[in-house]
């Protein structure tokens, strides 16, 4: 049977079709027409990838945006059985409005590793590396994490980093933390890259908090995970939730009331995470077209070796198997 590490590579491919896809329709000014071109073009390569897969989760419904349908099977069935937790675009109103950090992202595992977090409302996400690992805990004020992810990092506050997506629901936890006195960077769109870049060295930045979505949730986490940092998640409620919310996700088999960290929202130690630039970010450099082609920088981490690989794919469209039949 064909391992996760061996497929790695085709698992890539399709994050660089979703972003290709999507980054043909860059600042038109239609989020929609960005994912229903990234899930076509990324369903296109799922098709001709040797799995027996599963999309258990997709960003999109909450929006009512294009994505893969719960639990689409995908894949040509020839190979280990997997799942997916994707998301086609994260960022389709940043790539819309032709801004940064859109990527595309997948996490993939053998049957049964991932929880579930439907993309019903918002969760409340906390990322860093692996210095704060078993030292925060989502009970402390946001205050108290960035002064125990400070110490962890040996950081004065005046030179630490939070990276946050810029919302109306996070005005409270931004005053808290300009009141601190930390730097702070406000994205349109992107919390999975924003996951991410808190535990790649060098990046300078520190720590993402916020609510966001709950598929990226679990993509970040798998990335984290592979990257040794920590990753806390819970129900965000929200005064504009409707009344089912709660229920709809406990009969999702979601403990609204739990803390989830990477080793529950990604559980065991064969996990791969993929991604590709969209537009030019924080993680990942955005699509460059060529004359009948396209240049992609993508990354992909996987355990439990470890890797992480870098590349960049220019690719040809004219006789390619799977653009050429949308390009023609």
């Amino acid at each position: 049977m064909v391992s996760l590490r061996a497929l790695a590579p085709s698992l890539t491919r399709i994050t660089t079709a979703a972003a290709v896809g999507a980054a043909m329709h860059i600042g038109q000014g239609d989020p929609n027409l960005i994912d229903a071109k990234a899930v076509e073009f990324s369903r296109a390569v799922l098709a001709q990838t040797d799995v027996e897969g599963e999309v258990i989760s997709c960003e999109g419904p909450k929006d009512n945006a294009p994505a893969f349908m719960r639990r689409e099977k995908v894949g040509t069935g020839k190979g280990p059985k997997v799942e997916f937790v994707i998301d086609p675009v994260d960022g389709s109103t940043a790539s819309s409005k032709g801004r940064k950090d859109a990527i595309s992202a997948l996490a993939c595992a053998p049957a049964g590793c991932f929880q579930v977090l439907p993309d019903d409302g918002y969760y409340f996400k906390v990322a860093t590396d692996y210095h704060s690992v078993g030292k925060i805990s989502l009970d402390m004020p946001i205050e108290e994490i960035v002064r125990t992810v400070a110490t962890e990092k040996d950081m004065r506050l005046q030179n630490f980093t939070v990276i946050m997506l810029e919302r109306e629901r996070h005005l409270e936890i931004l005053r808290k933390l300009r009141k601190l006195g930390v730097r702070i960077i406000l994205i349109s769109d992107g919390d999975i890259a924003g996951a991410v870049v808190t535990c790649r060295p060098g990046s300078g930045v520190d720590l993402l908090v916020g609510a966001g979505a709950g598929p990226e949730a679990t993509i970040a986490a798998t990335a984290v995970k592979c990257l040794k940092g920590t990753m806390l998640v819970n129900v965000w409620r929200d005064k504009k939730d409707d009344s089912n919310r709660l229920n709809r996700l406990m009969r999702q088999d979601v403990d609204v009331d739990k803390t989830y960290n990477e080793n529950e929202l990604a559980k065991g130690n064969e996990l791969v995470f993929a991604a590709s630039g969209v537009t030019k970010g924080e993680l990942l450099d955005g699509v460059r077209f060529i004359p009948n082609g396209a240049i992609v920088n993508s990354i992909c981490m996987r355990l439990p070796s470890g890797t992480i690989e870098k590349s960049e794919t220019t690719m040809q469209f004219k006789g390619h198997p799977v653009y050429k039949q949308f390009l023609t």
